[in-house]
C-alpha cells in the first residue's frame, strides 16, 4: 500500500508570549513571582495568566479559555496562592476538580512545586488514594485538594469525613476541563455538590472554570455559578482565543492553523501499514473511537514491530501507568488510546496526532489537535485515516466545520430529574435529617433543584426511598435496600455502568471485558484480545466475575457493549456532511485516495442532497426515505411528530427517516399540516432506562419523559419542517 509522502512543515514558536505590565506581575505573591522569573525562568506571562491576575484577585467567578498547553492552571492557581497568603487563608481553601483521576496525578506534582514556594501544601483525594493516604489528609488537611467531584460527594456523606471541619475554610473552587463536566450529567452533579459545599462553609465559593474549546464561554460561565448567576461578578477572560465578543452561543474562536491531512485507508489492518511506514523515529498518538479499534490496531502494530502502548477504560490503572511512563521515555512509538488521553495528561515531548475516523465533536478534535505543536519550531498537526466511507465522510464534515470557526456549544443535558432525586439521598445521607422545606436551599434552588422537583420528592417518599417525620426527611428502607451496599457507594457515581468481567493472568490484573464474549459458542479454545496481546481463557469464575487467562499467539477477540455507545450526529455536523456531498470539501489536505472516495460518494448521493432543501426518494425495491440530513436526535423528533407519514418500524438515522412505501402526496401535506400543531418527543424503549443511573428512583413517567428529553433535537426539526420539500412524482400511485 502506497501513499503521497507526508511532509513536515514548521511552525512558529509556541513558547511564552509577550509580558505583561509590571503593575500586573507586581500584584502576585513577590516570592511567587520570584520563583516564577528564577525557579521556571520566565521573564513574562502569558496573555490569559496576565488577565487572569486582577478578577481572580478581587474574587470575581470566571472562565479562562486557551488553546491546550496555553497555561490555563498557572493562570488559575498563581492568583489563588495570593489570596491564600495574602488574606492568611487556613487549612484546605482552594479544590482543584477534574474529570480524569490521571489528570489529577499528573498536575499533583506541577503543583506540589508550585505550593511549595509559600510554604503551601497540596492533597490528592481520589478511588485509587489508599485509605491510609486519605487519613493522613484528614489530619493534615492541605491547603489545595485535587480531586474529583465523586470524591467530594463521598467525603461529604462519609461518616469517617467530619465535612464541615475539613470544608471550614474553603473559599474557592478550580474546575479544569470545565466543558467535560458541563455537557453531561457529571455537571449536573458537579453543581449540586457546590451548592452543598457553600452551605457547609457558610460563604459563596469563588468558582474558575478552565476550558481550551467551548462554543458559548458566557453561558457556560452562568452555567458554573450556579445559583451566583447574577448575584456574583464573573467574567470570560479568552486573550489567547482571537474570539469575537462573546455574546452569544454561535461565535466560536478562529480556528487555529495546523497541518490537517485526510487519508481514507479502508480498514484497521491498512491503517496499521500506514502509521508502521510514516513518521519513524517520532512519538506517535492515535485516537481511536472505540475501546475495540484501540485493541485491534495495537494488535496489528506490534505484528509489525512498531512499538506500542495502549490505554482506555476498560485496561486496568497499572496498565495504563504503565503504558503512560513508557510512552512518555520512549521516541519511536505509538500509543493508541479512546478519548481518555484527549485531555491535559502530560504524555511527553509528542510529535504526531493521528486520528482513526472522526472524532465525536469539533471541540474534541480541538484537544487532540493540541497534544501536537508545542515544541519550539514544530506545528500543530493531524492525520486522519477514514477506516470506511462513512469515517471519510464524517471525518471531512467536521474539518469543515473547524475550518468555518465552528465549534459545539457546551449544554447541559435537560430535565436531569434522576439526578434531583440522587441528590436528594445524598443531602439526607450527609445530614442524616432535612427539613422538607429546606432541600431546596440546600442546592441552591438552581434548575432542576427548584421548586418543579417536588413530584420527584413525593415519589421517593412514596416509595420508602425517604421517610418523613415532624417535617423531617431522611434515608428509608428502599434507599438502604438498593444503594446501602458498601456504605452507599454506588449512591456517588452519576453513571451506570454495565457489567464486566475482571480478567486475570496470574495474580496481575489486565483490564476488564464484556461477559458476552465469555458466554459465547466459539470453535476451539476461547481467546480475548486486551492490551493488544491475545489470552487464552483458562477459567471463569462466575461468581467473583473474573476470568482467568494465559498469554496466546493470536486470534483474541475484543468487544464492549456500553450504554449510550452509539454515535450521535447533531444537526450541525450531519448538515457540513451534505455541504461535502454538494461539493464543498474541508480546506485541509486530502490523499488522492480520500479525494477519489469522496468524489465516489459525491456521485452516490446526487439523488439525496440538493441546496434547495430536503429530498424524498423512492427506491426500487419500493423503499421511501425522507433524506433531511437533520443528525439523529432531529430525525427521531420529526419521526415522532410525523408519525402517520413514517414506516411503522421508525427506522432512521442522521441522514434520512423511512416513510411508508405506500405513502401518497396527499398523505405527505396532511402529515406536514398536523405538524404545524407541534412536535412530539421521541418515544423511548423501556430498556433504554437502564443507562439512566437512579431511573428507578423516579416515577416511570419522568423517567421516560427525562429520556426523551435528551434523546430530542427541536430545534434542529424545526429548522428541516421550514425547509422545501423536494420530489417529483415519486410519492404519486
Amino acid at each position: 500500500m502506497t501513499r503521497p509522502p507526508f511532509d513536515n512543515p514548521s511552525g512558529p514558536e509556541t513558547g511564552q508570549a509577550a509580558g505583561p505590565a509590571d503593575d500586573v506581575f507586581d500584584l502576585l505573591d513577590p516570592v511567587l513571582g520570584h520563583h516564577i522569573v528564577n525557579t521556571l525562568g520566565w521573564h513574562a506571562l502569558r496573555p490569559l495568566q496576565e488577565e487572569a491576575v486582577t478578577p481572580l484577585l478581587g474574587g470575581e467567578d470566571a472562565v479562562l479559555l486557551a488553546p491546550t498547553a496555553g497555561g490555563k492552571t498557572e493562570a488559575a492557581v498563581f492568583p489563588m496562592l495570593t489570596l491564600m497568603n495574602r488574606r492568611g487563608w487556613k487549612g484546605t481553601s482552594v479544590l482543584y476538580v477534574c474529570p480524569l483521576k490521571a489528570l489529577l496525578n499528573n498536575l499533583e506534582p506541577r503543583l506540589e512545586t508550585y505550593a511549595g514556594w509559600l510554604g503551601r501544601t497540596v492533597g490528592l483525594w481520589h478511588g485509587d488514594i489508599t485509605t491510609s493516604r486519605r487519613r493522613r489528609l484528614l489530619v493534615q488537611r492541605p491547603d489545595i485538594l485535587l480531586t474529583t467531584p465523586e470524591s467530594l460527594e463521598s467525603m461529604l456523606v462519609s461518616t469517617h469525613v467530619d465535612h464541615h471541619s475539613f470544608f471550614s475554610g474553603l473559599h474557592s473552587v478550580v474546575v479544569d476541563e470545565v466543558h467535560a463536566f458541563a455537557g453531561d450529567d457529571r455537571g449536573w452533579h458537579l453543581l449540586a455538590v457546590l451548592e452543598r459545599l457553600s452551605r457547609v462553609t457558610g460563604r459563596p465559593l469563588q468558582r474558575i472554570g478552565l476550558s481550551a474549546t467551548i462554543g458559548n464561554p458566557v453561558e457556560l460561565l452562568g452555567w458554573l455559578q450556579g445559583s451566583g448567576q447574577g448575584r456574583r461578578p464573573g467574567r470570560v477572560v479568552a486573550p489567547d482565543t482571537k474570539q469575537r465578543p462573546v455574546t452569544h452561543d454561535t461565535v466560536g474562536p478562529t480556528p487555529p492553523t495546523g497541518d490537517i491531512e485526510l487519508d481514507y485507508v479502508g480498514s484497521v489492518a491498512n491503517a496499521a501499514i500506514v502509521i508502521a511506514a510514516l513518521h519513524r523515529g517520532e512519538k506517535r498518538l492515535v485516537f481511536c473511537e472505540s475501546r475495540r479499534t484501540v485493541e485491534e490496531l495495537g494488535e496489528q502494530l506490534r505484528l509489525r514491530g512498531v512499538t506500542t502502548f495502549l490505554s482506555h477504560a476498560s485496561l486496568s490503572v497499572d496498565e495504563r501507568r504503565r503504558a503512560e511512563t513508557a510512552f512518555a521515555e520512549a521516541r519511536d512509538c505509538v500509543i493508541v488510546s479512546t478519548s481518555t488521553l484527549e485531555l491535559g495528561i502530560d504524555v511527553g515531548d509528542l510529535d504526531r496526532v493521528i486520528q482513526l475516523d472522526a472524532p465525536r465533536t469539533v471541540a474534541s478534535f480541538l484537544q487532540r489537535l493540541g497534544r501536537t505543536g508545542r515544541r519550539t519550531g514544530t506545528t500543530r498537526n493531524c492525520l486522519f485515516l477514514a477506516l470506511n466511507d462513512s469515517g471519510l465522510l464524517t471525518a471531512a464534515a467536521l474539518l469543515l466545520q473547524w475550518s468555518r470557526g465552528w465549534v459545539e456549544p457546551v449544554t447541559a443535558p435537560s430535565e436531569p430529574r434522576h439526578l434531583v432525586a440522587q441528590q436528594l439521598l445524598a443531602l439526607c445521607l450527609q445530614e442524616h435529617r432535612v427539613g422538607e422545606n429546606l432541600w431546596q436551599e440546600w442546592l441552591g434552588g438552581i434548575g432542576p433543584f427548584g421548586p418543579g422537583a417536588a413530584p420527584v420528592v413525593r415519589h421517593l417518599i412514596e416509595q420508602g426511598y425517604l421517610d418523613q417525620d415532624g417535617g423531617l426527611l431522611f434515608i428509608g428502607p428502599e434507599a438502604e435496600h438498593r444503594y446501602g451496599h458498601r456504605h452507599f457507594m454506588n449512591l456517588t457515581a452519576v453513571f451506570t455502568s454495565p457489567p464486566e468481567f475482571t480478567v486475570m493472568n496470574g495474580h496481575t490484573e489486565i483490564g476488564r471485558t464484556d461477559p458476552d464474549l465469555l458466554t459465547e459458542e466459539v470453535q476451539g479454545p476461547r481467546r480475548l484480545l486486551l492490551a493488544g496481546r491475545s489470552w487464552q481463557v483458562t477459567h471463569i469464575d462466575w461468581s467473583r466475575r473474573r476470568c482467568f487467562v494465559t498469554p496466546a499467539d493470536e486470534g483474541g477477540r475484543a468487544r464492549w457493549n456500553g450504554f449510550g455507545a452509539e454515535r450521535v450526529l447533531s444537526f450541525d455536523l450531519t448538515r457540513a456532511a451534505r455541504d461535502v456531498l454538494l461539493g464543498e470539501d474541508p480546506p485541509v489536505r486530502l490523499t488522492q485516495r480520500a479525494r477519489t472516495r469522496l468524489a465516489e460518494a459525491q456521485d452516490a448521493h446526487l439523488d439525496t442532497v440538493h441546496p434547495g432543501g430536503t429530498v424524498i426518494t423512492r427506491r426500487p425495491d419500493g423503499d421511501v426515505r425522507w433524506w433531511t440530513w437533520a443528525g439523529h436526535r432531529a430525525n427521531a423528533t420529526l419521526a415522532a411528530t410525523l408519525s402517520l407519514a413514517v414506516s411503522p418500524h421508525r427506522r432512521a438515522n442522521a441522514q434520512w427517516i423511512r416513510l411508508r412505501d405506500d405513502l401518497t402526496v396527499e398523505d405527505w401535506t396532511s402529515a406536514m399540516a398536523d405538524a404545524d400543531g407541534g412536535l412530539s418527543l421521541p418515544e423511548v424503549d423501556g430498556h433504554a432506562l437502564r443507562g439512566l443511573k437512579f431511573s428507578e428512583a423516579l416515577p416511570s413517567r419522568l423517567a421516560q419523559a427525562t429520556l426523551a428529553a435528551r434523546t430530542a433535537d427541536e430545534e434542529g426539526a424545526r429548522l428541516t419542517l421550514a425547509e422545501r420539500v423536494l420530489f417529483t412524482n415519486i410519492l404519486h400511485k
